[in-house]
């Protein structure tokens, strides 16, 4: 079995026990902000870690969207969706020409994957200059998370997230964008303290020019 189909079943399992197939679409407050970073119509839009298309369909329209995962399961479902669906490890040099897209999302990936910094990097190849990279990880240093922590429970549960952000953190991640926003989405009490209460920190970012 290759490196693909091993990581493919282990994701294709993982979000058919705990993420309802890969529909589920974790803290829907940020589609708004996708939605507007993306813009349109008329965009190429890149959507690392599709999964079956549930959060890429919302900017689907009046766009030229391709979808990479690694799970041929979850592809066909975004291919019936309109979505351009390529299987591919984003973890890899990603299969396409440098200044391919005017944008590229990255809704809760970076969290999964082994190196984040190089995959950082093949966004910047293939975005054009002035794209947008739009994407989003969990708030994982929110107060829920540190009361786990310091009750002796781990503060995150899931067994494919291999890194932890704090806003600073993820700043110094996309230092090499001409700027970058962070929105603190999710969360019924987030208006009392943002950063402390929100689910998902969303991040909107411009490829130099």
């Amino acid at each position: 079995m290759s490196d693909l189909d091993r990581i493919g079943n282990r994701y294709e399992e993982h979000h058919r026990d705990r993420r309802a197939g890969g529909e589920f679409v974790f803290v829907p407050e940020r589609l708004p902000l996708f939605v507007q970073a993306v813009g349109g119509p008329g965009r190429t839009v890149l959507d690392l870690g599709c999964r079956s298309g549930a959060v890429t369909q919302h900017f689907l329209e009046g766009n030229e969207v391709t979808g990479v995962d690694v799970d041929p399961t979850a592809l066909e479902r975004a291919a019936e969706r309109g979505i351009t669906p390529v299987r591919a490890n984003a973890e890899e040099a990603l299969p396409f020409a440098d200044d391919s897209f005017d944008a590229v999302v990255a809704g809760e990936l970076l969290e999964h994957v082994r190196d984040p910094a190089d995959v950082v990097s093949e966004v910047r190849r293939v975005l054009r200059a002035g794209g947008t990279f739009v994407g989003s990880v969990p708030n994982a240093f929110r107060l829920q998370s540190r009361l786990l922590f310091l009750a002796g429970r781990p503060p995150e549960d899931d067994p494919t997230h291999l890194h932890m952000y704090s806003p600073a953190q993820l700043l110094r991640l996309l230092h090499g964008f001409a700027g970058v926003e962070l929105h603190f989405v999710g969360g019924r009490y987030r208006r009392l303290h943002a950063r402390l209460l929100a689910r998902d920190l969303v991040f909107v970012a411009t490829a130099p020019a």
